[in-house]
Parts: C-alpha cells; structure tokens; sequence
C-alpha cells in the first residue's frame, strides 16, 4: 500500500519550484501536511 501512495508523489522542477506534490495537482506536498497537521480533516481541504 505504501508503494502506492509513493507512486502519487511527483517531483517537476517546472512546478511548485520544484517541490514535491501529488500526481496532477499543483498543491506542493509540503502544504497539505501542513494543512492536516494542524486539525484540517481531507474533507475540508
């Protein structure tokens, strides 16, 4: 399973500057754990 989700994580230096994000959006990777660190649930993001 974890394989799986690995495989969403892309890393383009022609977006986000660089910084990793999940497969076909342009939200950097960085941000969304930020966001569910700190009490956002998915749904609500």
């Amino acid at each position: 399973m974890s394989s799986n989700l690995l495989q969403r994580i892309t890393y383009n230096p022609d977006i986000c500057h660089g910084k990793p994000c999940v497969r076909g959006l342009r939200y950097p990777l960085e941000l969304i754990l930020e966001l569910l660190s700190s009490g956002m649930t998915i749904d609500e993001f």
